[in-house]
Protein backbone atom coordinates (compact mmCIF):
# COMPACT_ATOMS: atom_id res chain seq x y z
CA UNK A 1 0.00 0.00 0.00
CA UNK A 2 1.51 3.73 -0.81
CA UNK A 3 1.47 6.67 1.50
CA UNK A 4 2.38 10.36 0.68
CA UNK A 5 3.92 13.12 3.51
CA UNK A 6 4.22 16.22 2.74
CA UNK A 7 7.95 17.84 2.19
CA UNK A 8 8.71 21.30 3.08
CA UNK A 9 8.16 22.83 -0.42
CA UNK A 10 8.65 19.57 -2.05
CA UNK A 11 12.22 19.81 -1.28
CA UNK A 12 14.76 17.47 0.23
CA UNK A 13 15.18 18.29 3.93
CA UNK A 14 18.88 18.43 4.74
CA UNK A 15 19.98 15.66 5.57
CA UNK A 16 22.10 17.09 8.95
CA UNK A 17 18.53 17.69 10.76
CA UNK A 18 18.18 13.98 11.50
CA UNK A 19 20.99 14.10 13.61
CA UNK A 20 18.99 16.99 15.89
CA UNK A 21 17.35 15.36 19.17
CA UNK A 22 14.02 15.84 19.19
CA UNK A 23 11.91 15.95 22.44
CA UNK A 24 8.62 14.33 21.17
CA UNK A 25 11.41 11.03 19.19
CA UNK A 26 11.51 7.80 21.21
CA UNK A 27 14.94 6.45 22.01
CA UNK A 28 16.09 2.96 22.45
CA UNK A 29 16.56 1.45 26.08
CA UNK A 30 19.90 0.80 27.34
CA UNK A 31 20.96 -3.47 25.98
CA UNK A 32 23.10 -5.86 27.41
CA UNK A 33 27.41 -4.81 26.95
CA UNK A 34 28.01 -5.78 23.47
CA UNK A 35 29.89 -8.76 22.61
CA UNK A 36 30.88 -8.13 19.77
CA UNK A 37 31.83 -4.87 17.99
CA UNK A 38 30.48 -3.11 14.72
CA UNK A 39 32.78 -4.35 11.53
CA UNK A 40 35.85 -2.55 11.11
CA UNK A 41 34.66 -2.45 7.51
CA UNK A 42 32.02 -0.64 7.96
CA UNK A 43 31.21 3.09 6.69
CA UNK A 44 29.41 5.57 8.77
CA UNK A 45 25.85 6.06 6.88
CA UNK A 46 23.38 4.83 4.69
CA UNK A 47 20.43 7.19 3.82
CA UNK A 48 17.34 6.26 3.02
CA UNK A 49 13.95 8.26 1.78
CA UNK A 50 10.62 7.02 2.11
CA UNK A 51 8.14 9.80 1.09
CA UNK A 52 5.80 8.24 2.73
CA UNK A 53 6.48 8.13 6.93
CA UNK A 54 6.77 5.31 8.68
CA UNK A 55 4.37 5.85 11.89
CA UNK A 56 4.78 2.00 13.58
CA UNK A 57 7.71 -0.30 13.88
CA UNK A 58 5.10 -3.69 14.75
CA UNK A 59 4.64 -5.22 11.50
CA UNK A 60 1.98 -7.22 12.78
CA UNK A 61 -0.23 -4.14 13.68
CA UNK A 62 0.94 -1.87 10.41
CA UNK A 63 -1.25 -1.13 7.88
CA UNK A 64 1.10 0.17 4.81
CA UNK A 65 4.36 -0.95 3.62
CA UNK A 66 6.20 1.72 4.67
CA UNK A 67 5.28 0.58 8.46
CA UNK A 68 6.40 -3.33 7.31
CA UNK A 69 9.93 -1.22 5.28
CA UNK A 70 10.93 0.19 8.41
CA UNK A 71 10.14 -3.23 10.89
CA UNK A 72 11.76 -5.05 8.85
CA UNK A 73 15.24 -3.37 9.15
CA UNK A 74 15.03 -4.63 12.62
CA UNK A 75 12.63 -7.97 12.53
CA UNK A 76 13.03 -10.99 10.96
CA UNK A 77 11.11 -14.35 9.90
CA UNK A 78 12.46 -17.62 9.59
CA UNK A 79 12.87 -17.58 6.27
CA UNK A 80 12.01 -15.71 3.13
CA UNK A 81 11.47 -15.76 -0.82
CA UNK A 82 13.92 -14.58 -3.54
CA UNK A 83 12.94 -12.98 -6.74
CA UNK A 84 13.07 -16.20 -8.29
CA UNK A 85 10.60 -17.70 -5.54
CA UNK A 86 13.48 -19.77 -3.86
CA UNK A 87 13.70 -20.31 -0.08
CA UNK A 88 15.80 -18.51 1.68
CA UNK A 89 17.11 -18.94 5.81
CA UNK A 90 16.85 -16.47 8.29
CA UNK A 91 16.21 -17.72 11.63
CA UNK A 92 15.74 -20.87 10.80
CA UNK A 93 18.91 -23.61 10.34
CA UNK A 94 16.67 -25.48 7.46
CA UNK A 95 14.16 -25.73 5.25
CA UNK A 96 11.50 -28.48 6.38
CA UNK A 97 10.70 -30.88 3.69
CA UNK A 98 9.19 -34.58 4.10
CA UNK A 99 12.52 -36.22 3.74
CA UNK A 100 13.76 -34.42 6.96
CA UNK A 101 10.62 -35.18 8.89
CA UNK A 102 9.88 -31.12 8.71
CA UNK A 103 6.26 -31.58 6.48
CA UNK A 104 4.13 -33.86 8.34
CA UNK A 105 2.72 -36.61 5.49
CA UNK A 106 -0.97 -35.69 6.14
CA UNK A 107 -0.31 -32.05 5.52
CA UNK A 108 -1.42 -31.46 9.43
CA UNK A 109 1.91 -30.12 10.68
CA UNK A 110 5.07 -28.53 9.94
CA UNK A 111 8.33 -28.06 12.24
CA UNK A 112 11.25 -25.61 11.80
CA UNK A 113 14.85 -26.00 13.17
CA UNK A 114 15.77 -23.05 14.70
CA UNK A 115 19.73 -21.20 14.11
CA UNK A 116 20.89 -21.98 17.94
CA UNK A 117 22.80 -19.09 19.45
CA UNK A 118 20.51 -15.60 18.07
CA UNK A 119 20.25 -13.11 20.19
CA UNK A 120 17.54 -9.99 20.89
CA UNK A 121 19.34 -6.76 19.96
CA UNK A 122 19.32 -6.30 23.84
CA UNK A 123 21.24 -9.30 24.65
CA UNK A 124 18.10 -11.95 25.85
CA UNK A 125 18.54 -15.15 23.73
CA UNK A 126 16.11 -16.09 20.54
CA UNK A 127 14.23 -18.98 21.66
CA UNK A 128 11.39 -21.42 20.11
CA UNK A 129 9.10 -19.93 22.64
CA UNK A 130 9.67 -16.61 21.30
CA UNK A 131 7.88 -18.53 17.65
CA UNK A 132 5.24 -19.59 19.88
CA UNK A 133 4.48 -15.97 21.55
CA UNK A 134 4.38 -14.49 18.13
CA UNK A 135 1.62 -16.84 17.29
CA UNK A 136 -0.06 -16.38 20.67
CA UNK A 137 -0.25 -11.94 19.80
CA UNK A 138 -0.99 -12.36 15.91
CA UNK A 139 -3.97 -14.84 17.19
CA UNK A 140 -5.72 -13.11 19.92
CA UNK A 141 -8.41 -10.88 18.85
CA UNK A 142 -8.09 -8.44 21.14
CA UNK A 143 -4.47 -7.34 19.93
CA UNK A 144 -6.24 -6.56 16.41
CA UNK A 145 -3.07 -7.64 14.47
CA UNK A 146 -3.01 -7.17 10.58
CA UNK A 147 -1.70 -9.93 9.92
CA UNK A 148 -4.15 -12.41 10.79
CA UNK A 149 -5.24 -14.27 7.76
CA UNK A 150 -1.47 -15.68 7.65
CA UNK A 151 -2.11 -17.71 10.88
CA UNK A 152 -5.70 -18.69 10.74
CA UNK A 153 -4.85 -22.10 9.32
CA UNK A 154 -3.21 -22.70 12.60
CA UNK A 155 -4.00 -24.91 15.40
CA UNK A 156 -1.01 -24.69 17.75
CA UNK A 157 2.34 -23.95 17.90
CA UNK A 158 4.34 -26.06 20.02
CA UNK A 159 8.00 -25.26 21.44
CA UNK A 160 9.45 -28.92 21.39
CA UNK A 161 12.81 -27.66 22.39
CA UNK A 162 15.04 -24.29 22.79
CA UNK A 163 15.29 -24.53 18.53
CA UNK A 164 12.64 -26.67 17.61
CA UNK A 165 9.03 -24.90 16.74
CA UNK A 166 6.40 -27.28 15.68
CA UNK A 167 3.26 -25.77 13.73
CA UNK A 168 -0.04 -28.30 13.88
CA UNK A 169 -2.74 -27.09 11.05
CA UNK A 170 -6.44 -27.18 11.88
CA UNK A 171 -6.54 -29.28 8.07
CA UNK A 172 -4.05 -30.58 5.74
CA UNK A 173 -2.73 -27.52 4.94
CA UNK A 174 -0.66 -26.86 1.30
CA UNK A 175 0.17 -23.38 2.56
CA UNK A 176 2.75 -24.50 4.94
CA UNK A 177 5.09 -22.31 4.56
CA UNK A 178 2.75 -18.74 5.32
CA UNK A 179 3.31 -18.82 8.61
CA UNK A 180 6.42 -16.98 10.12
CA UNK A 181 7.58 -16.87 6.42
CA UNK A 182 8.52 -13.60 4.51
CA UNK A 183 6.81 -10.13 5.06
CA UNK A 184 4.48 -11.35 7.68
CA UNK A 185 6.26 -13.62 9.20
CA UNK A 186 8.56 -11.17 11.97
CA UNK A 187 9.35 -13.16 15.19
CA UNK A 188 8.28 -11.23 18.06
CA UNK A 189 10.31 -11.08 21.19
CA UNK A 190 7.93 -12.49 23.99
CA UNK A 191 10.03 -10.66 26.94
CA UNK A 192 9.26 -7.59 25.07
CA UNK A 193 5.24 -7.97 24.48
CA UNK A 194 4.16 -10.82 27.31
CA UNK A 195 2.70 -7.88 29.34
CA UNK A 196 0.75 -6.67 25.47
CA UNK A 197 -0.75 -9.10 24.42
CA UNK A 198 -4.76 -8.02 24.43
CA UNK A 199 -6.13 -5.30 23.88
CA UNK A 200 -3.34 -2.76 25.03
CA UNK A 201 -1.04 -4.23 21.93
CA UNK A 202 -1.00 -0.88 20.43
CA UNK A 203 0.14 0.96 23.95
CA UNK A 204 3.46 -1.62 23.92
CA UNK A 205 6.85 0.54 23.96
CA UNK A 206 8.37 -2.22 21.66
CA UNK A 207 5.70 -0.72 19.26
CA UNK A 208 8.28 2.49 18.88
CA UNK A 209 11.31 1.12 19.91
CA UNK A 210 11.61 -2.26 18.35
CA UNK A 211 13.97 -5.32 19.98
CA UNK A 212 14.86 -7.27 16.82
CA UNK A 213 17.16 -9.88 15.52
CA UNK A 214 17.99 -7.87 12.41
CA UNK A 215 21.34 -6.42 11.56
CA UNK A 216 20.48 -2.61 12.92
CA UNK A 217 18.31 -2.02 16.13
CA UNK A 218 16.62 1.39 16.48
CA UNK A 219 17.95 4.27 18.15
CA UNK A 220 15.33 6.97 17.76
CA UNK A 221 11.82 7.35 15.91
CA UNK A 222 10.05 9.63 15.53
CA UNK A 223 6.48 8.74 14.14
CA UNK A 224 5.43 10.10 10.64
CA UNK A 225 9.15 11.42 10.38
CA UNK A 226 12.60 9.91 11.40
CA UNK A 227 13.57 6.53 12.06
CA UNK A 228 17.78 6.19 13.09
CA UNK A 229 19.44 2.92 12.95
CA UNK A 230 22.79 1.88 14.17
CA UNK A 231 24.47 -1.64 13.88
CA UNK A 232 23.69 -4.06 15.43
CA UNK A 233 26.52 -5.20 17.62
CA UNK A 234 24.75 -9.06 18.37
CA UNK A 235 24.06 -10.02 14.96
CA UNK A 236 24.69 -13.24 14.09
CA UNK A 237 26.26 -12.79 10.81
CA UNK A 238 30.04 -11.77 10.56
CA UNK A 239 31.60 -8.67 9.70
CA UNK A 240 27.90 -7.98 8.75
CA UNK A 241 26.05 -5.32 8.31
CA UNK A 242 28.42 -2.49 6.38
CA UNK A 243 26.71 0.83 7.53
CA UNK A 244 27.39 1.37 11.21
CA UNK A 245 24.26 4.06 10.86
CA UNK A 246 21.35 3.97 9.07
CA UNK A 247 19.30 7.71 8.81
CA UNK A 248 15.39 6.56 6.80
CA UNK A 249 13.79 9.69 6.57
CA UNK A 250 10.46 9.77 5.21
CA UNK A 251 7.95 12.48 4.13
CA UNK A 252 8.03 14.61 0.82
CA UNK A 253 6.92 12.91 -2.25
CA UNK A 254 7.78 10.79 -4.51
CA UNK A 255 9.06 12.96 -7.24
CA UNK A 256 11.71 14.63 -4.91
CA UNK A 257 12.32 11.28 -3.66
CA UNK A 258 13.56 10.30 -7.10
CA UNK A 259 15.29 13.66 -7.84
CA UNK A 260 17.25 12.94 -4.08
CA UNK A 261 18.71 9.84 -5.86
CA UNK A 262 18.67 9.80 -9.15
CA UNK A 263 19.91 13.80 -9.94
CA UNK A 264 21.02 15.56 -6.70
CA UNK A 265 22.76 11.62 -5.24
CA UNK A 266 21.61 13.40 -2.22
CA UNK A 267 20.47 9.62 -0.99
CA UNK A 268 21.46 6.49 -1.26
CA UNK A 269 18.25 4.61 -1.78
CA UNK A 270 14.86 6.14 -2.58
CA UNK A 271 11.40 3.91 -2.08
CA UNK A 272 8.51 3.42 -4.06
CA UNK A 273 9.13 5.67 -6.99
CA UNK A 274 5.06 6.38 -8.17
CA UNK A 275 6.08 8.88 -10.66
CA UNK A 276 5.20 9.75 -14.46
CA UNK A 277 6.97 7.88 -16.77
CA UNK A 278 9.00 10.49 -18.44
CA UNK A 279 9.81 12.22 -15.49
CA UNK A 280 11.47 9.36 -14.25
CA UNK A 281 13.73 8.60 -17.45
CA UNK A 282 14.50 12.12 -17.13
CA UNK A 283 15.87 12.06 -13.64
CA UNK A 284 17.58 8.81 -14.61
CA UNK A 285 19.58 10.38 -17.36
CA UNK A 286 21.65 12.47 -14.74
CA UNK A 287 23.74 9.93 -13.72
CA UNK A 288 23.27 9.47 -10.55
CA UNK A 289 22.02 6.36 -9.96
CA UNK A 290 19.48 3.65 -11.78
CA UNK A 291 16.09 2.74 -11.17
CA UNK A 292 15.16 -0.96 -10.11
CA UNK A 293 12.27 -1.83 -11.98
CA UNK A 294 10.39 -5.34 -11.18
CA UNK A 295 7.11 -6.56 -11.76
CA UNK A 296 5.02 -8.25 -8.72
CA UNK A 297 1.93 -9.12 -7.20
CA UNK A 298 0.88 -5.55 -6.73
CA UNK A 299 -2.16 -4.24 -8.34
CA UNK A 300 -3.03 -0.41 -8.41
CA UNK A 301 -7.15 -0.81 -7.66
CA UNK A 302 -10.56 1.17 -7.03
CA UNK A 303 -12.22 -0.23 -4.25
CA UNK A 304 -16.27 0.01 -4.66
CA UNK A 305 -17.68 0.07 -1.12
CA UNK A 306 -20.96 -2.27 -1.50
CA UNK A 307 -21.83 -0.48 2.24
CA UNK A 308 -23.62 2.62 2.76
CA UNK A 309 -20.86 5.39 3.92
CA UNK A 310 -23.79 8.19 4.56
CA UNK A 311 -25.47 5.85 6.83
CA UNK A 312 -24.62 5.03 10.52
CA UNK A 313 -25.85 2.23 12.85
CA UNK A 314 -26.47 3.52 16.30
CA UNK A 315 -22.93 2.60 17.52
CA UNK A 316 -22.23 5.65 14.91
CA UNK A 317 -20.65 3.04 12.54
CA UNK A 318 -20.64 4.57 9.06
CA UNK A 319 -20.06 2.03 5.88
CA UNK A 320 -21.50 -0.73 8.04
CA UNK A 321 -22.83 -4.09 6.74
CA UNK A 322 -26.35 -3.15 8.43
CA UNK A 323 -26.67 -0.82 5.35
CA UNK A 324 -26.03 -2.05 1.64
CA UNK A 325 -24.88 0.86 -0.59
CA UNK A 326 -28.09 2.70 -2.31
CA UNK A 327 -26.66 1.59 -5.72
CA UNK A 328 -23.40 -0.92 -6.06
CA UNK A 329 -25.34 -3.49 -4.66
CA UNK A 330 -27.00 -3.62 -8.37
CA UNK A 331 -24.00 -5.34 -9.95
CA UNK A 332 -25.26 -3.51 -13.34
CA UNK A 333 -24.16 -0.48 -11.98
CA UNK A 334 -20.57 -1.31 -11.04
CA UNK A 335 -20.21 -3.14 -14.57
CA UNK A 336 -20.98 0.59 -15.93
CA UNK A 337 -18.22 1.79 -13.55
CA UNK A 338 -15.75 -0.26 -14.62
CA UNK A 339 -16.71 0.20 -18.73
CA UNK A 340 -15.79 3.64 -17.77
CA UNK A 341 -12.79 3.57 -16.57
CA UNK A 342 -9.95 3.95 -19.27
CA UNK A 343 -7.05 1.92 -18.23
CA UNK A 344 -4.99 2.15 -21.40
CA UNK A 345 -4.97 6.08 -21.15
CA UNK A 346 -3.94 5.84 -17.29
CA UNK A 347 -1.35 3.51 -18.17
CA UNK A 348 0.24 4.84 -21.01
CA UNK A 349 0.31 8.47 -19.69
CA UNK A 350 1.14 7.98 -16.40
CA UNK A 351 2.90 4.46 -15.93
CA UNK A 352 4.58 3.43 -18.92
CA UNK A 353 7.10 0.69 -18.77
CA UNK A 354 6.57 0.33 -15.29
CA UNK A 355 2.83 -0.41 -15.27
CA UNK A 356 0.48 -3.35 -17.41
CA UNK A 357 -2.90 -2.46 -17.54
CA UNK A 358 -4.85 -5.39 -16.02
CA UNK A 359 -8.52 -6.77 -15.56
CA UNK A 360 -7.35 -9.52 -12.84
CA UNK A 361 -6.64 -8.72 -9.28
CA UNK A 362 -4.04 -12.12 -9.22
CA UNK A 363 -1.57 -11.41 -11.12
CA UNK A 364 1.51 -13.14 -9.87
CA UNK A 365 3.08 -15.87 -10.11
CA UNK A 366 2.19 -15.89 -13.74
CA UNK A 367 0.63 -19.31 -13.30
CA UNK A 368 -2.39 -18.02 -11.07
CA UNK A 369 -2.60 -15.31 -13.94
CA UNK A 370 -6.26 -16.23 -15.52
CA UNK A 371 -6.42 -16.37 -19.09
CA UNK A 372 -9.88 -16.28 -18.93
CA UNK A 373 -10.70 -12.18 -18.26
CA UNK A 374 -10.35 -8.92 -20.75
CA UNK A 375 -10.93 -5.09 -19.75
CA UNK A 376 -12.75 -3.21 -22.10
CA UNK A 377 -13.17 0.84 -21.90
CA UNK A 378 -16.71 1.43 -23.56
CA UNK A 379 -18.63 4.55 -22.61
CA UNK A 380 -22.11 3.02 -25.25
CA UNK A 381 -22.16 0.14 -22.84
CA UNK A 382 -21.95 2.21 -19.46
CA UNK A 383 -24.25 4.13 -20.57
CA UNK A 384 -26.97 1.26 -21.72
CA UNK A 385 -26.33 -0.37 -18.62
CA UNK A 386 -26.91 2.57 -16.42
CA UNK A 387 -30.38 3.29 -18.33
CA UNK A 388 -31.74 -0.09 -18.37
CA UNK A 389 -30.68 -0.48 -14.66
CA UNK A 390 -33.22 3.08 -14.29
CA UNK A 391 -30.71 5.57 -13.40
CA UNK A 392 -31.55 8.44 -15.31
CA UNK A 393 -31.07 12.25 -15.14
CA UNK A 394 -35.12 13.11 -14.66
CA UNK A 395 -34.14 16.82 -13.13
CA UNK A 396 -31.83 18.11 -15.76
CA UNK A 397 -28.49 18.77 -13.36
CA UNK A 398 -26.61 15.96 -15.63
CA UNK A 399 -26.30 13.80 -12.62
CA UNK A 400 -27.98 10.36 -12.99
CA UNK A 401 -31.12 9.62 -10.32
CA UNK A 402 -33.64 7.08 -9.37
CA UNK A 403 -36.07 7.00 -6.64
CA UNK A 404 -34.59 10.35 -5.12
CA UNK A 405 -30.85 9.07 -5.17
CA UNK A 406 -28.35 11.12 -6.72
CA UNK A 407 -25.65 9.02 -8.30
CA UNK A 408 -23.62 10.93 -7.16
CA UNK A 409 -19.31 9.40 -5.92
CA UNK A 410 -16.50 10.21 -3.55
CA UNK A 411 -13.35 8.58 -4.87
CA UNK A 412 -10.50 9.04 -2.15
CA UNK A 413 -7.35 8.34 -2.57
CA UNK A 414 -3.74 9.35 -0.88
CA UNK A 415 -1.57 12.11 -2.08
CA UNK A 416 0.32 11.63 -5.34
CA UNK A 417 0.63 12.95 -8.62
CA UNK A 418 0.06 10.13 -10.30
CA UNK A 419 -3.12 9.52 -8.35
CA UNK A 420 -4.32 12.65 -8.47
CA UNK A 421 -4.10 12.79 -12.53
CA UNK A 422 -5.41 8.93 -12.29
CA UNK A 423 -7.97 10.48 -10.41
CA UNK A 424 -9.06 13.03 -12.94
CA UNK A 425 -9.10 10.58 -15.66
CA UNK A 426 -11.52 8.55 -13.76
CA UNK A 427 -13.93 11.56 -12.95
CA UNK A 428 -13.62 12.17 -17.07
CA UNK A 429 -14.79 9.03 -17.61
CA UNK A 430 -17.41 8.68 -14.94
CA UNK A 431 -19.08 12.51 -15.58
CA UNK A 432 -19.28 11.43 -19.29
CA UNK A 433 -21.77 8.78 -18.41
CA UNK A 434 -24.25 10.74 -15.92
CA UNK A 435 -21.81 10.46 -12.68
CA UNK A 436 -21.30 13.23 -9.91
CA UNK A 437 -17.49 12.43 -8.94
CA UNK A 438 -16.12 14.53 -5.84
CA UNK A 439 -12.20 13.61 -5.33
CA UNK A 440 -10.71 13.54 -1.87
CA UNK A 441 -7.35 13.21 -1.53
CA UNK A 442 -5.91 12.28 1.73
CA UNK A 443 -2.57 12.47 3.49
CA UNK A 444 -0.48 8.95 3.14
CA UNK A 445 0.49 9.39 7.10
CA UNK A 446 -3.33 9.38 7.86
CA UNK A 447 -4.78 7.01 4.78
CA UNK A 448 -2.30 4.05 5.20
CA UNK A 449 -2.00 4.58 9.46
CA UNK A 450 -4.21 1.66 10.51
CA UNK A 451 -5.79 4.26 12.92
CA UNK A 452 -9.20 2.85 14.14
CA UNK A 453 -10.49 6.20 15.58
CA UNK A 454 -9.29 8.30 12.20
CA UNK A 455 -12.37 8.16 9.96
CA UNK A 456 -10.24 8.89 6.55
CA UNK A 457 -8.18 5.50 6.75
CA UNK A 458 -8.67 2.63 3.81
CA UNK A 459 -10.05 0.21 6.57
CA UNK A 460 -12.55 2.59 7.64
CA UNK A 461 -13.45 3.50 3.81
CA UNK A 462 -16.07 6.32 4.44
CA UNK A 463 -16.43 6.90 1.05
CA UNK A 464 -17.78 5.36 -2.22
CA UNK A 465 -14.93 4.61 -4.51
CA UNK A 466 -10.73 4.22 -2.88
CA UNK A 467 -8.14 3.54 -5.03
CA UNK A 468 -4.45 2.15 -3.57
CA UNK A 469 -1.98 -0.40 -4.52
CA UNK A 470 -1.98 -3.92 -2.87
CA UNK A 471 -1.24 -7.62 -3.45
CA UNK A 472 0.04 -10.65 -2.36
CA UNK A 473 3.51 -10.53 -0.37
CA UNK A 474 4.18 -14.54 -0.95
CA UNK A 475 4.19 -16.93 -3.84
CA UNK A 476 1.37 -18.79 -2.47
CA UNK A 477 -1.50 -16.41 -2.97
CA UNK A 478 -4.20 -17.75 -0.81
CA UNK A 479 -3.85 -15.26 2.40
CA UNK A 480 -4.24 -12.61 0.06
CA UNK A 481 -7.68 -14.01 -1.41
CA UNK A 482 -8.91 -14.64 2.14
CA UNK A 483 -8.95 -11.20 2.02
CA UNK A 484 -12.74 -11.12 -0.40
CA UNK A 485 -14.13 -12.97 2.06
CA UNK A 486 -17.19 -12.19 3.73
CA UNK A 487 -14.89 -12.94 7.23
CA UNK A 488 -12.15 -10.53 6.48
CA UNK A 489 -14.80 -7.47 6.25
CA UNK A 490 -13.03 -4.84 8.11
CA UNK A 491 -15.47 -3.48 10.74
CA UNK A 492 -15.87 -1.86 14.17
CA UNK A 493 -16.10 -5.28 15.74
CA UNK A 494 -12.80 -6.34 14.80
CA UNK A 495 -11.38 -2.42 15.12
CA UNK A 496 -11.19 -2.51 12.00
CA UNK A 497 -8.15 -4.44 11.38
CA UNK A 498 -9.05 -6.76 8.74
CA UNK A 499 -8.72 -6.33 4.95
CA UNK A 500 -11.50 -6.56 3.44
CA UNK A 501 -12.54 -3.14 3.09
CA UNK A 502 -14.80 -3.02 0.35
CA UNK A 503 -17.26 -5.06 2.54
CA UNK A 504 -17.49 -7.76 -0.43
CA UNK A 505 -19.46 -11.46 0.25
CA UNK A 506 -20.29 -13.49 -1.81
CA UNK A 507 -21.05 -17.49 -0.79
CA UNK A 508 -20.10 -18.98 -4.04
CA UNK A 509 -16.70 -17.11 -3.24
CA UNK A 510 -16.09 -18.20 0.27
CA UNK A 511 -16.73 -22.27 -0.60
CA UNK A 512 -13.81 -21.26 -3.43
CA UNK A 513 -11.50 -20.37 -0.90
CA UNK A 514 -12.44 -23.08 1.86
CA UNK A 515 -11.81 -25.54 -0.83
CA UNK A 516 -8.40 -24.16 -1.95
CA UNK A 517 -7.55 -23.37 1.90
CA UNK A 518 -7.04 -27.73 2.04
CA UNK A 519 -6.27 -28.84 -1.45
CA UNK A 520 -2.76 -30.45 -1.22
CA UNK A 521 -2.88 -31.23 -5.30
CA UNK A 522 -0.78 -27.93 -6.79
CA UNK A 523 -3.04 -28.10 -10.12
CA UNK A 524 -6.39 -28.39 -8.54
CA UNK A 525 -5.41 -25.67 -6.34
CA UNK A 526 -4.24 -23.41 -9.03
CA UNK A 527 -7.46 -23.90 -10.60
CA UNK A 528 -9.54 -23.08 -7.36
CA UNK A 529 -7.51 -19.89 -7.25
CA UNK A 530 -8.39 -18.49 -10.82
CA UNK A 531 -12.01 -19.21 -10.44
CA UNK A 532 -11.89 -17.05 -7.77
CA UNK A 533 -9.95 -14.05 -9.46
CA UNK A 534 -12.48 -14.63 -12.17
CA UNK A 535 -15.22 -14.89 -10.35
CA UNK A 536 -14.25 -11.73 -8.58
CA UNK A 537 -13.67 -9.80 -12.08
CA UNK A 538 -17.39 -11.16 -13.33
CA UNK A 539 -19.08 -9.69 -9.92
CA UNK A 540 -17.31 -6.37 -10.29
CA UNK A 541 -16.38 -6.61 -6.36
CA UNK A 542 -13.37 -4.23 -7.10
CA UNK A 543 -12.06 -2.61 -10.09
CA UNK A 544 -8.42 -3.43 -11.31
CA UNK A 545 -6.46 -0.52 -13.08
CA UNK A 546 -2.35 -1.13 -13.39
CA UNK A 547 -0.08 -3.86 -12.63
CA UNK A 548 2.24 -1.81 -10.66
CA UNK A 549 6.44 -2.47 -10.70
CA UNK A 550 8.27 -2.13 -7.57
CA UNK A 551 10.19 1.00 -8.63
CA UNK A 552 13.33 2.30 -6.30
CA UNK A 553 15.57 4.48 -6.85
CA UNK A 554 19.16 3.08 -6.01
CA UNK A 555 22.58 5.31 -6.13
CA UNK A 556 25.35 4.34 -8.12
CA UNK A 557 27.70 4.00 -5.38
CA UNK A 558 25.06 1.23 -2.99
CA UNK A 559 25.42 -2.31 -3.98
CA UNK A 560 23.87 -5.51 -2.84
CA UNK A 561 20.26 -4.40 -2.98
CA UNK A 562 18.51 -7.52 -4.29
CA UNK A 563 14.58 -6.65 -4.15
CA UNK A 564 12.04 -9.19 -4.12
CA UNK A 565 8.27 -9.21 -4.65
CA UNK A 566 7.59 -11.72 -1.92
CA UNK A 567 9.08 -9.67 1.10
CA UNK A 568 9.93 -5.97 1.52
CA UNK A 569 12.78 -4.30 -0.11
CA UNK A 570 15.06 -3.49 3.03
CA UNK A 571 14.99 -7.77 3.77
CA UNK A 572 18.43 -8.11 2.63
CA UNK A 573 19.56 -4.79 4.17
CA UNK A 574 22.90 -6.33 6.14
CA UNK A 575 24.30 -7.19 2.31
CA UNK A 576 23.46 -3.69 1.83
CA UNK A 577 27.07 -1.73 1.00
CA UNK A 578 29.26 1.02 -0.82
CA UNK A 579 30.74 -0.08 -4.17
Amino acid sequence: MIICHKFCQGQILAWSLLNILLLSACTAPKTESPTTSTPAGATETLRLLYWQAPTILNPHLARGNKDFEASRIVYEPLASYDKDGKFILILAAEIPTQANGGIAKDGKSVTWKLKPGVKWSDGQPFTAKDVVFTYQFVANSRVGATTLANYQSIKNVEAIDDYTVKINFLNPNPAWSLPFVGLNGAILPRHIFEKYNGSNAREAPGNLVPVGTGAYQVVEFKPGDTVIYAANPLFREPNKPFFKRIELKGGGDATSAARAVLQTGDVDFAWNLQVEAPILKQLEGAGKGKLDISFGSFVERIDINHTDPNKQTKEGERSSIEFPHPFFQDLSVRQAFNYAIDRDTINQQLYGSTGRPVANILVAPDIYNSPNTKYEFNLKKATDLLEQAGWRDTNGNSIRDKNGVEMNVILQTSVNPVRQKTQEIIKQGLTSIGVGVELKSIDGSIFFSGDPANPDTISRFQADLEMFSTGSFHPDPGAYLKGFTCGEIAQKKNNWSKSNYSRYCNPEYDKLWQQSNTELNPEKRRQLFIQMNDLLFKDVAIIPLVARADVNGISNRLIGVNSTPWDTDTWNIQDWQRQ
